[in-house]
């Protein structure tokens, strides 16, 4: 089933204010899984859409990782991808745009890309945000709406 998000509900999802569990930080403990590790955590939004966050990262180059937000879409078996934050192991191409980039980047669901039959987080900006896995998560936790129990804010990661 294709499923298409328009720009408007895309950063409604965003902004959706995303309540993390006191435990959250045992929970996202990446585990081995032949050849890279992974977790991935469900979350519910303030207005009732589900959403996974889903971290994985090579076991053989700590730059190669991804810290991806999907949305549940309701009713379906779909995750539709709002942001994955890369690391800096591969090169990145924009085929509208016609960049190309190595370096650490934001990949962002769009209207555009999905109205051509593409994935819908085929664009992506590069980025100096992060640089390496915990700061990757910690982007996202800051982008995405995403609420950090209090007791977690002092040493976040």
């Amino acid at each position: 089933m294709s499923v298409q998000i328009d720009e408007l509900q895309i950063s409604q999802l965003l902004t959706e204010r995303k309540i993390l569990p006191d435990d959250f930080l045992t929970l996202i403990q990446i585990r081995p899984k032949r050849g890279h590790s992974e977790r991935e955590l469900l979350v519910k939004g303030e207005n009732g859409s589900e959403f996974a966050l889903i971290l994985r990262q090579s076991e053989y180059n700590k730059l190669d990782f991804s810290v991806i937000l999907a949305y549940l879409v309701p009713k379906t078996n779909v995750l539709f991808r709002l942001r994955r934050y890369n690391g800096k192991s591969h090169e990145h191409t924009n085929p509208y745009e016609g960049e190309k980039f190595f370096a650490f980047h934001i990949h962002i669901a769009t209207e555009r890309y999905q109205q051509t039959g593409m994935r819908e987080d085929t664009y992506a900006e590069q980025t100096t945000a992060y640089s390496d896995l915990n700061g990757a998560i910690q982007c996202m936790l800051n982008d995405c709406g995403f609420v950090v129990p209090p007791s977690a804010q002092p040493s976040l990661l």
